[in-house]
């Protein structure tokens, strides 16, 4: 009888701590999602500083707080893999480079007043994932996910032809940040290390830049005011605070679950762009937004009703 009660206090201790576990990572993973959603806000406070020039602060800054942060986690080991070989220097700086295009083209759009459309290109990252995972790793698509492509591919079309523009932001940010999550899945490195590698590669560029543009003088830096060297100085944390967030949430979390929670992001991005900036959101952007969220309805779906097979197989 001790035995038996025992066994069954461990397991509810094992449950408790699970579940515990599950509740931070998705307070976490919330939390860092929210953070990227309000990103337009910050990038805002900079209006006159060009998108690039704010990329590479943002590049060098972030490297900084990185290196600090496994400093102190004491890990540079991890670091070793990204060096191995040619072709793992070669990944890395790929992922690095289609990093900054994403980077620069978001920064440039919501200074533009496009956070609507930046908040759409967001929006399709998961279709583009798995259009992806047909063309370049050959999976075999289910219906329901050949469907919410084809919605999604309406929702363009409709933008396309009724608003009167090919939604070319989105479709660049869709199509390098599901670039470089696919060429993620092939490196060996962590979220922190594979950060750190990326913008250690990029920083010679970055410091450059930064250099050559103060010396010309039209550099931000040294010639803005305070408030604005404060949020260019920033860049490093708030580039890298979320990400921390999100990798101890994906820890602990299953891959249902974060897929559920990313779509916060562009949420949060879509409803600042119309009740913040008050963005042009007319009937026929509604009509496309209309039917790329019924594609990722479709998504979701079809992943959750595929999870729940497989643990009832189980």
């Amino acid at each position: 009888m001790t035995l038996a009660f025992t066994a069954v206090t461990s397991r509810d201790l094992t449950t408790d701590y699970k579940n515990h576990a599950s509740r931070q990572g998705a307070l976490s993973a919330a939390l860092g999602f929210l953070l990227w959603g309000v990103f337009p806000i910050y990038w805002k406070q900079m209006p006159g500083v060009p998108a690039l020039e704010l990329i590479a602060h943002r590049i060098t800054w972030s490297l900084l707080f990185l290196l600090g942060v496994l400093v102190w986690q004491k890990n540079f080991s991890a670091l070793r893999p990204a060096f191995a070989s040619a072709s793992m220097i070669g990944l890395n700086l790929l992922s690095s480079v289609l990093l900054a295009a994403n980077w620069t083209v978001y920064v440039w759009a919501v200074n533009r007043g496009q956070v609507i459309e930046s908040s759409l290109g967001y929006f399709l990252v998961p279709l583009v994932n798995v259009l992806l995972g047909a063309l370049v790793l050959h999976e075999r698509l289910r219906r329901l996910q050949w469907l919410s492509i084809g919605c999604a591919a309406v929702g363009v079309g409709l933008m396309l032809f009724r608003v009167g523009h090919i939604p070319w932001i989105a479709l660049i940010l869709a199509g390098t940040w599901a670039s470089y999550g696919l060429l993620k899945k092939k490196s060996a490195l962590g979220s922190i290390a594979g950060l750190t590698v990326e913008t250690l590669l990029l920083f010679p560029l970055a410091v450059g830049l930064l250099l050559w543009w103060h010396h010309t003088g039209v550099g931000a830096l040294g010639r803005v005011d305070t408030r604005i060297h404060i949020f260019m100085l920033m860049a490093g944390i708030v580039t890298a605070v979320p990400l921390l967030l999100f990798a101890f949430g994906a820890q602990r979390l299953r891959l249902t679950t974060l897929g559920l929670l990313q779509y916060l992001a562009p949420t949060v991005q879509f409803l600042i762009g119309v009740f913040l900036y008050h963005e042009t959101f007319d009937s026929a952007r509604l009509q496309a937004f209309a039917f790329i969220w019924c594609g990722l309805a479709l998504y979701t779906a079809d992943s959750l009703w595929t999870q729940r097979r497989e643990l009832l197989g189980k």
